[in-house]
């Protein structure tokens, strides 16, 4: 069985109390797993009168994992994943992963995602306790989201982490406390929360963030399909990851933008099967829906690795098809910097510049829309670039027949840098002074528009990257890639996120894992 993931504090002893005197009759639900489809739902009816109830849940066979939420007659009430322990959800406390309040009569539906079947026909166990007296204690630090004020007015680059789980995700551990004097320990300005397919998070933020004055945490979602996995920066309701069945991806995408929310893809190429389940990338993007990319990923890179070359190349091939995609890093840190096993990595590693008017969400989400972002693959302390245009672009394009662009590279003495034009990496230039300068002339094509990234080298590998800074004669231009060969779509094979890794190196880290799933 996979391990159970323990409550702490006061809701520990709240759940021990609740479990010793549970009522004493509950809904029993089991059946077998219907074959079609990646989701179904259980009906249960929920009678007037009731101000908590509580599910337990099992899949009833070690080599089958079910993914488990929660839904009331008008919609979401949360998403465990793969949640072990049971979702409790009352009036004015909930279980982790799981949102508080009032409990409508009706139907109510346990989802059930089918993550893994090895083992069929399968079968599923619920029972749902009801209760007219709540167990849970009360918890007041849960209040409606508003975003916080801007923590620092100066324009400037600011270093944070696009991917960081707190305890809300069912495969995490961390207090939000934690995770923030950890990420701000680590000289960052911001982190975004991105828990599994649920808000629950944005109840406790309003609470927690004047007590960290100097790092900003900022909502979103891991939006976690069975299909690829992608960060919503900034959402603040729920979309439903049954993508094909009950939503389409441009659906979700769209959902995700009508809330002001960013959607950027993650680990586009990790695919080691079920260490990772959903990871690789395998969707369609729809047109102009994807607005960034996780072009490093904490994880792996952790073992020595650099940047996944699957991922670049990814990211290569989506602009190559006219989108406008700014790179971002997420270190997929679940322990807040602790107890990490081999593949995880700490919060910060990597780290993403981001320039911005101000420390505020919506800043940020600003300067990523105008592609003003810096991932470094190690952390702050890595060289970083800053890339600038003789002609101010437009958001991230250059309007003008030709321009000189300006490389700045700070921290690099005696490594190298390199223009990457279109997806073609240019010769490497020494890296000669602390603070060095490289520039080029560049000339926008007849039709359509070119794009121009900064790569820093060290070691034979690069480990600063910048967004791209794209080129076009006119506006309507934009979005057209102009006269460069075409890109093969990468498949997602992993061998970006894991070069050189071998079939035994890989079977040894299924052994070490054993039946665990790492959801990132």
């Amino acid at each position: 069985m996979r391990p159970l993931l323990s409550f702490r504090g006061p809701l520990l002893a709240c759940f021990l109390a609740c479990t010793s005197a549970l009522a004493a009759d509950p809904l029993v639900l089991e059946g077998e797993v219907p074959g079609e489809g990646d989701f179904f739902s259980v009906p249960f009816e929920v009678p007037p009168g009731t101000v908590e109830l509580e599910v337990r849940h099992e899949d009833l066979a070690s080599e089958n994992i079910l993914d488990w939420g929660l839904e009331d007659p008008a919609g979401f009430r949360g998403y465990g994943g793969g949640n072990e322990e049971p979702a409790i959800v009352g009036e004015k406390a909930a279980s982790r992963s799981y949102l508080a309040g009032p409990l409508p009569p009706g139907t109510w539906k346990v989802t059930v995602g089918k993550a893994k079947l090895r083992k069929t026909p399968a079968r599923y166990r619920i029972e749902v306790h009801l209760r007219t007296v709540p167990r849970l204690a009360p918890q007041p630090e849960r209040q409606p989201y508003h975003p916080a004020d801007a923590l620092s007015s100066q324009p400037r680059w600011y270093a944070g982490d696009f991917h960081v789980h707190s305890r809300e995700s069912g495969d995490a551990k961390a207090p939000l406390d934690e995770l923030a004097h950890y990420a701000r320990g680590q000289g960052l300005d911001f982190v975004v929360l991105t828990e599994h397919n649920t808000t629950s998070t944005l109840d406790f933020l309003v609470d927690a963030q004047p007590r960290h004055p100097g790092l900003l945490l900022v909502p979103g979602v891991e939006y976690t399909t069975y299909s690829g996995h992608a960060n919503a920066i900034g959402a603040t309701r729920y979309v439903p990851p049954r993508v094909n069945e009950d939503i389409t991806l441009a659906e979700a995408i769209d959902a995700f933008h009508r809330q002001g929310a960013l959607f950027s893809i993650n680990h586009p190429t990790y695919d080691v099967g079920d260490l990772c389940i959903g990871c690789a990338w395998q969707l369609t993007v729809p047109p102009g829906g994807v607005d960034a990319i996780e072009v490093a990923n904490g994880g792996w890179e952790k073992l020595g690795r650099f940047f996944s070359e699957g991922a670049l190349g990814y990211w290569d091939w989506l602009v190559a098809q006219g989108h406008h995609t700014a790179a971002l890093g997420g270190s997929d840190d679940h322990r807040a910097g602790v107890d990490l096993d081999f593949t995880q990595s700490a919060i910060g590693n990597p780290t993403t510049l981001v320039y911005a008017r101000e420390l505020s969400v919506a800043a940020l989400l600003e300067g990523i829309r105008n592609g003003r972002t810096v991932v470094k693959l190690q952390g702050p302390e890595d060289p970083m670039v800053d890339l600038s245009s003789s002609v101010a672009p437009t958001g991230d394009t250059v309007l003008a027949q030709s321009a000189r662009l300006s490389a700045r590279v700070t921290g690099a003495r005696g490594h190298h840098v390199r223009f990457v034009h279109n997806g073609v990496r240019l010769p490497l230039v020494e890296v000669t002074s602390d603070d060095f300068v490289v520039e080029r002339d560049i000339t926008a094509p007849g039709h359509g528009e070119d794009r121009f990234r900064v790569e820093v080298w060290l070691n034979g590998h690069p480990r600063t990257v910048t967004s791209h800074l794209w080129i076009a004669r006119t506006a309507d231009m934009r979005g057209h890639p102009g006269p460069v060969p075409p890109l093969t779509e990468p498949g997602g094979c992993g061998c970006g996120s894991a070069p050189g890794w071998s079939a035994g190196v890989l079977a040894l880290a299924v052994l070490a894992l054993g039946r665990r799933r790492r959801l990132t």
